[in-house]
């Protein structure tokens, strides 16, 4: 245990301090300062060592939380590592961007702040890349068997990072310029900087694990070619197709899914030329969904310099508190404020948008929006409350849909189930023998924290296929659910 006492002398939470708005907005930096270690290790001291620490149950890498705060109060930072990187390839990558269902199932959580598990966790990696703990682990051996990862975010990284060090010879084929999915080109640099990610990367590489960058499984080489050449292959792609709205004026320019704005941004902050880049210099932006995908639009076009922010969503404000009918240990839905809502712009609940409005050139010019009302349990807007919100760019932060079906139905055959996912078995196997299903492409729009730990699961799976038995861990399987409602 750490702190016997801990929860008792620090009963709040203590996070790190936001850079001022006026200031972080003026670059595409990490929006947070260093923590100061004394109040780090405080809040890892609040840990109960509970004797059923449900936050293991709502992590679903199963994370050694308990162990690692210990670790972390009593200043031994190399161990926290150690039996960080047990169960997480990539804490850089979860402290930063996980919205840690570990912390809604934390005991002390009951009737006090939950302990700031994310921020311990991040610290821990921070720590050790700066002190050189991070080191390559080539396998001692190979076992001769070649797989191809297609896909190159956290659950594709993850299979490839355990299945080189068990010994097989692993390529990932990215399709993008630049390895790393969405957590190059999805993730705003505020919340990221690139750099984390280089540096994972570089370590992969040292350990064997092979990239190509620019190859686009289905088009430069064919699926049913892929698989001939490799042993096994791993379909980590996401579910990358968005949720449109198709409603009077969706063809108007300057209305754009948000992805395509932020993998422009991001490619821009990387020093490309972006021809005809969409930005919100000098306009009346309006942001469609209240999820992060949004906040990160949110966020990318104050640094742009938009005129205004306006985020709609078509449900009712979330409560601040955890509602009695989503009790501890569920992940409750509550309303949070980001670092780039606090960067200004105003949020609208309860907006059904009904119409783009053009002006003379075809281009957005305002939205027509309605209250929204529940009719028989559907969100309809409500007659007589239609307004006009000025916009000259629009963007469709409405999720996904599941993945990408065409070219993997035509080449491979591989079913769909009826939510756009890739259909698979308990060991994360398709109708196809040898081909492997992880991450959102067989999941469905997820969180970072899930597509690593199926990505994990996917190469035990493979692992076993080629070898007849594994060593690598299990964590989860594509059935299981985190506690939520």
């Amino acid at each position: 245990m750490a702190d016997p006492k801990g929860f008792l002398k620090t009963q709040e939470r203590e996070l790190p301090k936001r850079r001022p708005v006026p200031v972080r907005i003026m670059d595409w930096k990490e929006v947070y300062e260093a923590q100061d270690p004394e109040q780090l290790r405080r809040q890892a001291g609040r840990c109960m060592d509970c004797g059923i620490p449900f936050c293991h149950h709502g992590c679903p890498l199963g994370n050694l939380i308990p162990e690692w705060n210990d670790l972390t109060w009593r200043n031994e930072g190399r161990q926290a590592i150690e039996r960080l990187h047990a169960t997480n390839n990539f804490p850089e990558f979860t402290g930063r961007l996980c919205p840690a269902p570990c912390e809604s199932s934390c005991v002390l959580g009951i009737n006090q702040p939950a302990v700031t598990i994310k921020q311990v966790e991040v610290s821990i990696i921070d720590q050790a890349f700066q002190n050189g703990w991070v080191q390559p682990h080539p396998p001692e051996r190979l076992t001769g068997k070649t797989v191809a990862i297609v896909g190159s975010g956290p659950a594709g990284l993850a299979a490839a990072q355990q299945l080189t060090r068990a010994g097989h010879t692993v390529a990932v084929y990215e399709r993008d310029d630049r390895i790393g999915g969405l957590l190059r080109y999805g993730i705003p640099d505020f919340k990221m900087e690139k750099k984390q990610l280089e540096a994972r990367l570089a370590q992969m590489q040292a350990e064997g694990t092979r990239f190509r960058a620019g190859v686009e499984i289905g088009v430069d080489i064919a699926w049913d070619d892929l698989r001939s050449r490799y042993d096994a292959v791993v379909v980590a792609t996401g579910a990358v197709v968005p949720r449109d709205l198709p409603i009077p004026g969706r063809d108007l320019m300057g209305v754009h899914f948000a992805m395509d704005y932020l993998v422009q941004q991001n490619k821009a902050g990387a020093g490309d030329t972006v021809v005809n880049q969409l930005t919100a210099e000098g306009k009346h932006v309006i942001v469609l969904g209240g999820g992060d995908t949004g906040a990160d639009c949110i966020g990318t076009a104050h640094r742009q310099g938009a005129l205004s922010v306006t985020n709609l969503a078509i449900g009712i404000q979330p409560p601040s508190e955890r509602p009695m009918h989503q009790p501890w240990p569920t992940v409750p839905n509550l309303f949070e404020v980001s670092s780039a809502h606090e960067e200004g712009g105003e949020r609208v609940y309860l907006a059904s948008t009904v119409e783009f409005l053009s002006n003379e050139a075809g281009e957005v010019r305002a939205l027509r929006v309605a209250e929204t009302e529940y009719i028989d349990g559907r969100r309809v807007p409500k007659s007589g409350t239609e307004r006009e919100i000025p916009a000259d760019l629009v963007l469709l932060a409405l999720g996904f849909t599941g993945a990408e079906s065409e070219r993997l139905d035509e080449q491979l055959h591989l079913p769909f189930d009826d939510r756009g996912n890739v259909s698979r078995d308990e060991d994360y196997q398709t109708s196809e023998s040898g081909v492997f299903v992880a991450g959102d492409a067989g999941r469905g729009q997820s969180l970072i924290v899930w597509a690593i730990a199926e990505g994990r699961a996917a190469a035990s799976a493979v692992d076993r296929f080629l070898e007849g038995e594994t060593q690598l861990p299990f964590p989860v399987r594509p059935t299981d659910r985190p506690l939520a409602v």
